[in-house]
């Protein structure tokens, strides 16, 4: 069963089914005359959205404003700094935290995630948050978290780990083969089943 095309797509459930490429989903958009911008979900989603209500566009949820008026582009920042909803990674915010780590600091996603979401707690906190997440990867068992939105990332590394004796052609092999098929919402996920896909 091949991937319908898109103008023959009815409803956002059915969209939904298939595996679509950012690219693609931002050409559909500026035909459909949907905003482009955004991460890939937010393309699925208005797309979606425009199939089940005669081309709307999606409302924008209600961002939170943020309280914090701190600067910290600008400010001096001490290991005593609180952290607030409005932290930046900017240049200040990365010379600091060099400055107490040294130049193999580096600001990764997981380390944001943890400072985002510790407001409150102080840059003190930051600095050693970012070393207990460095000890991890001495540990043979540690597996960064991959983002849900990097499919091709996540069923890579499920097919060579279930498949020792195979390799990153034949793991590509696979991907492009199961990312024809029809999805459960939209996700290619690895299952040894895909080995007999041809």
């Amino acid at each position: 069963m091949a991937r319908p095309k898109f103008e023959e797509i009815k409803t956002g459930n059915e969209f939904n089914q298939w595996y679509w490429l950012k690219e693609e989903m931002v050409n559909i958009c500026k035909r459909s005359g949907l905003p482009t911008n955004g991460r890939k979900f937010d393309l699925r989603d208005r797309i979606m959205f425009a199939l089940d209500n005669d081309g709307q566009v999606k409302p924008k949820p209600k961002e939170e404003k943020k309280q914090s008026k701190f600067n910290w582009a600008k400010s001096e920042l001490s290991l005593d700094t609180t952290i607030t909803d409005n932290v930046s990674f900017g240049p200040n915010f990365r010379r600091f935290m060099k400055s107490q780590i040294g130049k193999k600091f580096s600001c990764h996603s997981d380390f944001m995630d943890w400072v985002k979401s510790n407001k409150g707690k102080s840059l003190f906190d930051a600095v050693n948050k970012w070393n207990e997440l460095e000890k991890r990867k001495v540990d043979p068992t540690f597996k960064r978290t991959i983002a849900d939105n990097n499919m091709l990332a996540q069923y890579t590394r499920d097919f060579l780990e279930d498949n020792r004796n195979k390799t990153l052609k034949d793991a590509k092999k696979f991907w492009n083969l199961k990312k024809q098929l029809p999805t459960k919402n939209g996700f290619v996920r690895y299952e040894r089943s895909d080995l007999k896909l041809k």
